[in-house]
């Protein structure tokens, strides 16, 4: 399935029905007072959240989403009936822009969460509400309220527990194929994958967290060169950020001060978050150098980094890579669930 994570899409909510200009007129009642209905609601276009979906290539190859109207009120105060609405559903982490004016106007996050596009406009009231001691034969109803138009920007950004930073043939795929049963696309030259792809990670004793493999970087990448922006907006939502980094690059240490910078271009916010290195491709070093080559490549980090040396293809170092962020993983849980009950209380 192709990934899709912007689209632009137009919606049109329904017109209100018209309110029932209308007089009771029955047998021996010839002078019945007024007597007209409501018009029905027009129908919304809303969107709502699905944490089935991964992509917004549904909406991709349908950009318009016209509601429709309410159906006009009648006599005996009988009220139109209302139009039903549109649900556009979206998966979690889907942002929503005005087209216009690029102001982002809300986002969906949880599974059910819903947000107007449009509203539908409201049914006209019927002639029987305008009934008084001095009006008491009203020929005035409101007509319906008219709906509204516009274009909508949709922007889907990851959410994932742990995000993989690196440059093209870090080994990010491999790795996160080895620790899941993620599939993603891998070959030898740059830029194998050109979309994220998901994996779940099983930790064991019920406990798992989402992994996201997303294209590679370049430097540059914060002013938009190579997959630039589109690499970076998936990386904000990201609760852990784990950087790879290949064993046989030269120069390790300076190759992670380069996705730090580029990160901190883009949002300083980035480098709030936690993160750690895994030193990829050690299969490549072998057993009997291995020790030694971690040793040079540590030295290159800042003290505060933590190194992990992993192979995904001879599956080294990955059970403690996967305990590891867990721990990570589990605080940044705990710290979101004390907020919320703090947001509530």
């Amino acid at each position: 399935m192709k990934f899709v994570d912007y689209v632009t899409v137009t919606v049109r909510s329904g017109k209100g029905g018209a309110g029932s200009v209308h007089f009771r007129r029955e047998k021996f009642e010839p002078n019945g007072g007024p007597d007209g209905g409501d018009g029905g609601q027009g129908g919304s276009v809303i969107l709502e959240a699905d944490s089935h979906l991964y992509t917004l290539l549904d909406l991709r190859y349908n950009r318009h989403h016209f509601a429709k109207a309410g159906e006009p009120g009648g006599g005996s105060h009988k009220s139109g009936k209302a139009a039903d609405d549109i649900i556009l559903r979206a998966p979690l982490g889907t942002v929503v822009k005005d087209g216009t004016t690029g102001e982002i106007l809300g986002e969906v996050v949880t599974q059910g969460e819903r947000m107007v596009l449009a509203q539908g406009g409201r049914g006209g009231q019927g002639n029987a509400h305008y009934k008084s001691p001095t009006n008491q034969a009203p020929r005035y109803a409101q007509p319906g309220e008219a709906g509204e138009e516009r274009e909508i920007v949709l922007e889907l950004k990851l959410l994932a527990d742990v995000g993989l930073v690196g440059f093209p043939n870090a080994g990010k795929s491999t790795l996160v194929s080895s620790l899941s049963a993620a599939k993603p696309k891998i070959a030898d030259y740059p830029f194998t994958t050109l979309e994220p792809n998901l994996g779940m990670v099983s930790v064991g004793d019920w406990r798992s967290f989402v992994m996201a493999d997303i294209p590679g970087l370049i430097e540059g990448a914060s002013e938009g060169r190579g997959l630039g922006h589109q690499f970076l907006k998936h990386v904000e939502r990201n609760a852990v950020l784990l950087f790879c980094v290949a064993a046989d690059a030269e120069d390790p240490g300076a190759r992670y001060a380069t996705l730090l910078g580029e990160l901190e271009a883009f949002s300083p916010h980035l480098l709030s978050k936690p993160r750690m290195v895994a030193l990829t491709k050690m299969d490549i070093v072998g057993p009997e150098l291995a020790a030694e080559w971690v040793a040079q490549a540590r030295a290159g980090f800042p003290d505060d980094v933590e190194v992990m040396p992993v192979s995904a293809v001879a599956r080294q170092g990955l059970d403690p890579l996967k305990e590891r962020l867990w721990t990570f993983v589990e605080a940044e849980r705990e710290a979101a669930e004390a907020d919320a009950d703090d947001f509530e209380v």
